[in-house]
């Protein structure tokens, strides 16, 4: 199966309490592609400038990531610089500098439209729902991320609730579901967005894992949601893209199973923190380049562990 990602692939200047680099691959997509492509075939959607390196295109085609849909332009690729201090569930953003990102208008190559999967990476909600309506029908599963300023801004907002009408998972965090929801409570704030369009919603919970919650009736009936911890790690490099590479590593995980029931995503909860485990042990996506599936697999047991008794 396939899995076609839309988002950026960018540089970023990153320093932590562990370190700084001053420009490392970095992007929404990047990290999708590279965790994902561990489980599946991955086409990536994205837009770069003059100054984006073969290397590092390379690195993509080097994990069989298709960057046929890669769009190369005149200027500068997309740049953002941040910095974490001791709390490392927050980046201060030093710099942004959307360059070519700017005028990004993705179009879905002919060789993509056959794409199994979907997934929206953090765009403008326009961009998103304009890809959706190009692979529409075509497609066995949406997966969709967003951030606060989509949310929260009145001119994107009504455009963020249209495009969740064609997402069947949404990934985001504790915070995001409840500004979307317009709720102080985790619980009603599910219930709202599930109510929005997606047939499942995805909270993740930075340092304490991530938890799915689903339409009742949906992938196999029951509303029960499940709860998947987070590893327990020693040191944490950079954090950046550790969201990105849980969604590379669920929906990765989901397009390389032939049911697409309760079971099948629980599992994908334990290979989606996995991969959001590894991101963070290097700077910018260098763990996730030289990662081994037989790595991958014993993680996985790792945390499969921490929820079973006796």
């Amino acid at each position: 199966m396939s899995i076609l990602v839309v988002g950026s692939v960018a540089y970023d200047g990153i320093k932590s309490p562990a370190g700084s680099v001053d420009r490392c691959l970095g992007g929404a997509a990047t990290y999708f592609s590279l965790a994902a492509s561990y489980f599946t075939q991955v086409r990536i959607v994205a837009v770069v400038g003059e100054d984006f390196s073969k290397q590092d295109e390379d690195i993509l085609r080097s994990h069989k990531v298709d960057t046929r849909g890669i769009e190369h332009t005149k200027g500068k690729s997309f740049f953002w610089r941040g910095e974490y201090g001791e709390n490392l569930n927050e980046a201060k953003t030093l710099e942004t500098q959307l360059n070519v990102f700017q005028s990004f208008n993705p179009q879905v190559p002919a060789e993509y439209l056959d794409s199994d999967y979907l997934f929206l990476a953090n765009i403008d909600p326009v961009l998103q729902g304009d890809v959706r309506r190009q692979m529409d029908g075509r497609v066995k599963l949406v997966g969709g991320d967003t951030m606060n300023y989509w949310i929260t801004d009145p001119n994107h907002r009504q455009n963020l609730l249209e495009t969740l009408k064609g997402v069947d998972v949404l990934l985001i965090n504790d915070t995001e579901a409840k500004l979307l929801a317009g709720e102080t409570s985790v619980p009603r704030a599910v219930q709202k967005v599930l109510r929005m369009g997606p047939r499942a919603l995805v909270i993740k919970h930075g340092e304490y894992g991530a938890t799915v919650f689903f339409k009742e009736d949906e992938f196999g009936g029951g509303r029960h949601p499940f709860r998947a911890p987070a590893l327990p790690m020693d040191e944490v490099r950079d954090p950046t893209g550790a969201g990105d590479s849980f969604a590379g590593g669920f929906m990765g995980y989901v397009a390389s199973q032939k049911k697409l029931d309760r079971e099948t995503f629980k599992r994908a909860m334990f290979y989606g923190g996995v991969m959001g485990s590894f991101a963070v042990e290097r700077f910018g996506t260098e763990r996730l380049q030289s990662l081994t599936r037989e790595e991958i697999d014993a993680r996985y047991q790792v945390f499969r562990e921490l929820t079973h008794i006796g």
